[in-house]
């Protein structure tokens, strides 16, 4: 189970259409590295702007989902801006393996910390060996 079979290379990380809805309205696709433990998988992504109230995360028939709108609420008129805020959208295919129901979330200074452990079926163990 390596990083790079779980999801595809974000080489492009710009604002796209969200093709599953074939919604025109624009997402932002976050970066995202995820990590394999012996424990399970660690995944961060960054989604800067998104609160803890407004972000979403769930898993549902194999899939991750994380779905955050964002605010930009500062004072005036922008004069010159270089990126465009739009809310992250993005899913992954995750194994059977992990045990979706132990699953913890943790959000700081705009960095999403999914942390999802092995199901005890799946954890490596090791088998006595009796001499007979």
């Amino acid at each position: 189970m390596a990083a790079n079979g779980l999801t595809e290379r974000n080489d492009q990380k710009n604002v796209q259409t969200r093709e599953e809805t074939r919604s025109n309205e624009k997402f932002i696709k976050p970066s995202v590295n995820i990590v394999e433990t012996e424990e399970g998988l660690v995944l961060t992504a960054d989604v800067p702007g998104a609160t803890k109230e407004t972000l979403d995360v769930n898993v549902e028939k194999g899939i991750l989902t994380i779905n955050a709108p964002v605010s930009w609420d500062m004072p005036g008129h922008p004069g010159y801006t270089e990126f465009e805020l739009a809310p992250y959208y993005r899913q992954f295919s995750i194994p059977e393996s992990l045990d979706h129901g132990k699953a913890k979330a943790d959000l700081s200074k705009g960095i999403l910390t999914l942390c999802i452990p092995k199901a005890e079926a799946a954890k490596p163990r090791k088998i006595a060996i009796t001499v007979a």
